[in-house]
């Protein structure tokens, strides 16, 4: 059986890769991540050169609108507590704790990867990280999702955040996991889920470079990656479905020429970030 308390591959590449594009601290970055990085320096030449994009890009596509929505909640709606899953080597929360210091920011993992990301963040300039171990996958208990959510404040604004969660489980298990967070966002005054999303889009012009990066991701990470939903009226329908209303689904070409750090591409976008909302 496979040790999924460990940091995945595809979480020291992600780590790398913030770090590469100046989103993250030296701290986060780890010799794998640079070994797979260097792995992925082809495969990524060959996306650009027919498909004109890579993985890097849809990588950074995805960082940059999650964190603007992140940002908007707070600086709009007041959102004072943000539960990150599968933080995996995320630099969100230590990004989010220097700029918004008032802001409760706990990051969720497995133990492994917990006690692996503890060690990094002692040699940062910001201590005191707020460090939760938790399977999304458990339906109960403290280490569950409804667990980790009973322990804040239900008088706050709060928002769950998951990044490169999605697309490693099969639809029908992924959304048992949404209705769960649906469920406990209710305790709130307003609760709100925001992650990414790789849709089936067959008729995208650059699909079988899509499966080809499917195969690569599912390779590096001896797993499969499928991929979510044919159209975007679809997430949107799933995501009602699951307990959300108010789902916005984002398309990172709709924010060209608004945010600094969003590398545009000539080409139809393949990721989706998705914004939904409970409320009691």
């Amino acid at each position: 059986m496979t040790d999924t308390s460990r940091i995945s591959v595809s979480a020291h590449y992600t780590g790398y890769i913030w770090y590469k594009h100046g989103l993250s601290a030296k701290n986060f970055i780890t010799d794998t991540g640079r070994r797979i990085n260097m792995i992925a320096a082809p495969i990524n030449a060959f996306l650009r050169l027919v498909g004109g994009a890579d993985i890097d890009i849809f990588l950074l596509q995805r960082h940059t609108v999650i964190d603007h929505k992140v940002e908007e909640l707070i600086e709009k709606e007041g959102v004072t507590q943000i539960v990150e899953l599968a933080c995996g080597l995320s630099p969100r929360g230590y990004r989010f704790r220097k700029k918004y210091p008032h802001i409760r920011y706990v990051e969720c993992d497995l133990p492994g990867i917990v006690a692996k990301k503890r060690e990094l963040l002692d040699g940062t300039d910001l201590p005191g990280q707020e460090l939760r171990v938790c399977d999304v996958f458990n339906t109960a208990g403290p280490e569950s999702i409804k667990g980790i959510l009973e322990s804040l404040d239900p008088q706050q604004k709060t928002i769950i955040v998951t990044e490169g969660l999605v697309n490693y489980f099969e639809l029908p298990v992924i959304r048992e996991v949404w209705s769960r967070m649906a469920d406990a966002l209710k305790r709130f005054p307003q609760g709100w889920y925001i992650t990414e999303l790789y849709p089936d889009f067959a008729d995208h012009p650059s699909y079988r470079y899509v499966k080809f990066a499917q195969k690569t991701v599912g390779f590096l990470t001896k797993g499969d990656w499928p991929l979510h939903y044919p159209s975007d009226e679809a997430i949107q329908k799933g995501f009602q479905e699951d307990g959300f209303n108010d789902v916005e689904v984002i398309d990172p070409a709709s924010y060209y020429g608004k945010l600094p750090l969003l590398p545009e591409v000539k080409i139809k976008t393949l990721v989706r970030i998705i914004k939904c909302s409970v409320s009691r």
